[in-house]
């Protein structure tokens, strides 16, 4: 199973051969591909309710676009690329339902694209699988129709690293290059931090093999995808440097700090474990996380003892960068950081399944087919527990929103309005106001500018259960409304 010219030649022509219905292998390569993209729009739809209300991230990136809300506070690790990527529908409509039925249609869309990135490198069979793999991961559902950064970020990682292979070994010439560029561009322009790391491999690899096309290609993409995130850090945070220490600053200061044990508590759904506290899920549901590295290295080596390495040790190399800031720099989690990773795991996971259940001369292995099955069953059976409680429980915090949001309606706080305190982001987006916070990691105004603005429009303070309610909002009228104390300030 030599990696030369001659094998892949040959590959390429067993993929031109038709079937006896005249159908080329190549395009049922890409109905294959298409259909796990199909599937996975289509799971997204049933089993994350396009009726869910927006979260807490997701008003600040909406919101920034939209013309029936007030843009929330943007804070410095933020990037502009998933308001960007909402606006084309969230810049005319409020409609939730709109905003998830497109990105879910949108999701699809770009795993599919994502996993052609790496045609040629793979049979399709094994491509399907990862891309399966990946898509029926209770994270990659929950977010894919949501306007949150980092499963974008995944897809750009799985364009980019495929492309680039592409272009290493020779294939698709000046198309892969491109790739590159989109990928990587992709990548930074949801998250620039993310696509250095998930990158850094590539870089190294660039610079050690002197291929500059490559390199230029690379850079070009981070460049292309960070240049706003960079401008913007000059124009409102005093620098680069400035905007960098007070991301680090908000996500409790990088450093050395192992979170590995965080990450497993948030694997049952808990969508950000910050403080990372409680008891770890039932050991059924992190079972498929301890697994996942053993089984992507066993493709690993599947892939070296082939003399194929190249293909599966890249996208594994490239998947452990994406995960070490989260998992050793990090003093909290949310199952959303890894998706980069788990992305780039799940070829190198493929290859060891194909691996498994098949000999060398492409006959079956029953009873390991059996087992492996068995097994993956199980797994989606775990995945699909774990999301229908997640999304259940989400409904109900943004639900718990609308009513807060209603009640202020009835005590007269409509827009223009403003309203600080305990979740004042997702309340104000909810209530139609402006948020404000004169602490913490939201914090834009202060207490005199927010008593001058009671005297314009209406403002209400929100405190949280067993929370104290700030002085300046002592004298304003109290309400209870669900377990929150709201203070409406009196016009006068």
């Amino acid at each position: 199973m030599a990696d030369g010219a001659n094998a892949m030649l040959a590959g390429r022509r067993r993929d031109e051969a038709t079937t006896a219905s005249g159908t080329p292998r190549r395009l049922r390569g890409d109905a294959l591909i298409a259909a796990v993209a199909a599937v996975f729009t289509l799971l997204q739809l049933v089993f994350v309710h396009p009726w869910m209300g927006l979260g807490w991230d997701e008003t600040v990136y909406v919101s920034q676009v939209t013309s029936h809300h007030p843009a929330a506070f943007f804070s410095a690790p933020r990037s502009r690329g998933v308001s960007l990527l909402v606006a084309p529908v969230a810049s005319w409509s409020s409609s939730t339902e709109l905003l998830r039925v497109y990105l879910a249609v949108l999701s699809g869309l770009g795993l599919y694209l994502a996993l052609r990135a790496w045609k040629g490198l793979f049979p399709a069979r094994v491509l399907a699988t990862a891309g399966a793999f990946f898509a029926t991961l209770w994270v990659t559902l929950f977010y894919g129709p949501q306007a949150m950064p980092n499963y974008w970020v995944a897809i750009g990682a799985l364009i980019c690293v495929g492309c680039f292979l592409r272009a290493w070994q020779g294939l698709s010439g000046r198309a892969a290059l491109w790739g590159v560029v989109a990928g990587a561009a992709l990548m930074a322009w949801m998250r620039p931090t993310d696509a250095v790391w998930v990158t850094l491999p590539l870089l190294v690899l660039v610079l050690v093999r002197r291929h500059w096309l490559l390199l230029l290609a690379l850079v070009g993409g981070l460049a292309a995808g960070g240049v706003e995130w960079v401008i913007e850090a000059y124009g409102w945070y005093g620098g680069l440097g400035e905007r960098l220490s007070r991301a680090s600053e908000i996500q409790g200061g990088l450093g050395w700090n192992i979170a590995v044990d965080d990450q497993m508590r948030s694997l049952g759904g808990r969508g950000l474990c910050r403080p990372c506290t409680g008891s770890m899920p039932h050991p059924v549901v992190t079972l498929w996380w301890i697994v996942l590295p053993a089984v992507a290295v066993l493709g690993v080596v599947v892939a070296v003892r082939a003399r194929r390495a190249a293909r599966t040790v890249i996208p594994f190399a490239c998947a452990v960068t994406a995960a070490l800031p989260y998992l050793f720099m990090i003093g909290y989690a949310a199952p959303r950081f890894l998706q980069p990773a788990y992305a780039l795991l799940a070829v190198p996971v493929a290859v060891a399944l194909w691996h498994l259940v098949r000999t060398a001369g492409g006959r079956w292995r029953p009873v390991v087919a059996s087992l492996v099955a068995l097994a993956l069953a199980g797994h989606l059976a775990v995945q699909f527990a774990v999301l229908v409680g997640t999304v259940d429980r989400n409904v109900e915090s943004r639900e718990d929103w609308a009513r807060v949001a209603d009640e202020l309606h009835r005590l007269g706080v409509r827009p223009p309005c403003l309203i600080t305190g305990h979740e004042s982001i997702p309340i104000g987006y909810y209530t139609g106001c402006s948020s404000g916070a004169t602490s913490g990691n939201n914090e834009n105004i202060t207490a005199a500018e927010i008593v001058d603005t009671a005297r314009r429009i209406p403002v209400a303070d929100v405190t949280g259960p067993g929370g104290t309610p700030p002085g300046f909002a002592h004298d304003w009228a109290p309400h209870r409304i669900t377990d929150l104390s709201i203070r409406v300030a009196p016009r006068g």
